[in-house]
């Protein structure tokens, strides 16, 4: 019998033993002699005879035996060495829908941050504000874009968005109003640094369901660090005090606090850890995106100590949830139950299909990243979508269709990876950002190996 131990893969972290089921997703925590058989098993080739011979000396014979059968069993249920032909030959569909749109109310920002890929606001262009008519054409081109799908997205963005404030609070107003009377469900988003959140503009946002993403790096030395205003003036004090009054306002957990690490702070779960003892506890923080030659771009040798950082990070938030605290970090928040549709797993974000970003001037990009790049161009709000070709390039580049991602443990969680940042360093979409790659698969064992110790840690509360 054939065994491809190429559609697993086996980790461990501080002694929990996880064997995943690439295919169905399956994860499965083994103990230490049936992890000690399974490794046996594998360098044998699937010869279960001279894997218990190699380890009769360590364990009992028909116990390994016992569990061989065990994991045939799995085998035959299709939750171990499952694979479907079907896959190879899928493909996605060739029109697709409109879910969200990026709407870049402003291109001028009031930070200096040293890191930003927009240019400090402008994207490479001059700085402006959108047009309260640019505004709802977008929101109307939405609308239409979205077909018969009931649930869509809003999100404004920058620059910092709150410098156009007036015409957010219009176009919020105006999406609700519309979605209510086309019978849509629009989520409506605020991406912010939080210098110009006041009073006023909280209230509002709380009381007009707006979701809230809020930037703060962590420690105050790491945010002024990176952060700034011009001439290197501290910015934190300002966006602290801001962020911490709109989520102690807030109810329901309606943010994500969102900050970046970068070469400069490499022991960032300090800096979640110190977010959370500010009583933020929805977080993410991502890992910087720079070319090369800036001082605080991530290097290859920073891997490993990255690596046991994320290690560190999910014990921490174990010892949170054992301690009946709820903190949510967005890298490890993952189902091992259910998880995404196999679009949805294969294309992830959806950039230059279903999701776009649009302009000050009403321009359509394929998302964010992509920003004032005229050859990525795909419309504009008048016209509509022009440029086809970049649109199914775009839907192309799904994880079936990159050589790299192709063989990869976790195609199917990280869905390929971000085009914008395969572009910028390989310019090519289809061949992923390696630095990119290994975070990626380093967070999502960490985050496979935290939902199973708080499964495990809940079945034993449950049995008291």
């Amino acid at each position: 019998m054939a065994y491809d131990f190429s559609l697993l893969h086996s980790f461990t972290i501080n002694d929990t033993y996880i064997v995943m089921d690439i295919n169905s997703g399956i994860v499965h925590s083994l103990s230490k002699e049936a992890w000690d058989f399974f490794k046996a098993w594998e360098k044998a080739d699937g010869d279960a005879r001279e894997a218990v011979t190699e380890l009769a000396e360590v364990y009992d014979s028909e116990e390994l035996k016992g569990i061989h059968q065990e994991m045939e069993v799995l085998k035959q249920e299709g939750m171990l060495f499952s694979y479907d032909e079907a896959l190879d030959k899928y493909e996605l569909p060739e029109e697709t829908v409109v879910k969200a749109l990026c709407l870049h109310v402003a291109h001028d920002c009031n930070l200096r941050c040293t890191y930003c890929f927009a240019g400090t606001g402008n994207f490479g262009s001059e700085r402006g504000l959108m047009s309260l008519e640019t505004g709802k054409q977008a929101l109307e081109f939405l609308f239409k874009a979205c077909g018969p799908r009931k649930h869509i997205e809003i999100d404004y963005f920058g620059g910092e968005p709150l410098l156009n404030f007036e015409v957010v609070q219009e176009l919020v107003h105006y999406g609700k109003a519309r979605a209510a009377t086309l019978g849509k469900e629009l989520k409506q988003t605020l991406t912010t640094n939080a210098i110009l959140l006041d009073r006023e503009k909280i209230d509002f946002l709380i009381n007009e369901d707006v979701y809230m993403i809020l930037s703060i790096d962590g420690r105050p030395n790491v945010h002024n660090r990176m952060r700034p205003f011009s001439g290197n003036k501290e910015s934190y004090p300002l966006v602290h005090k801001a962020i911490k009054d709109y989520v102690n306002q807030q109810e329901g957990d309606t943010y994500f606090v969102r900050g970046t690490y970068t070469h400069h702070n490499l022991d960032f779960s300090e800096d979640v850890k110190y977010l959370i003892d500010q009583g933020f506890t929805q977080l993410s923080l991502e890992p910087v995106v720079a070319a090369p030659n800036e001082d605080y771009a991530l290097k290859e040798e920073d891997l490993q100590l990255l690596g046991e950082q994320y290690e560190k990070l999910a014990e921490m938030l174990f010892e949170y949830h054992c301690r009946s605290k709820n903190v949510t970090y967005f890298h490890y928040n993952i189902t091992l139950d259910k998880g995404p549709c196999l679009p949805k797993r294969l294309t992830g974000c959806g950039a230059g299909h279903e999701y776009l970003a649009v302009s000050p001037k009403g321009d359509l990009y394929p998302c964010h990243q992509f920003m004032g790049q005229e050859e990525f161009k795909i419309g504009n709000l008048t016209q509509g979508i022009s440029n086809l070709t970049i649109g199914k390039g775009f839907r192309k580049a799904h994880v079936l269709n990159k050589e790299k991602c192709r063989d990869c443990w976790a195609r199917f969680l990280c869905s390929g990876g971000c085009h914008a940042n395969a572009h910028n360093f390989n310019g090519n979409i289809f061949e992923p950002y390696r630095i990119g790659c290994e975070i990626q698969k380093k967070r999502l064992e960490c985050a496979i190996y935290l939902q199973v110790k708080k499964w495990e840690y809940n079945s034993l509360e449950n049995i008291k």
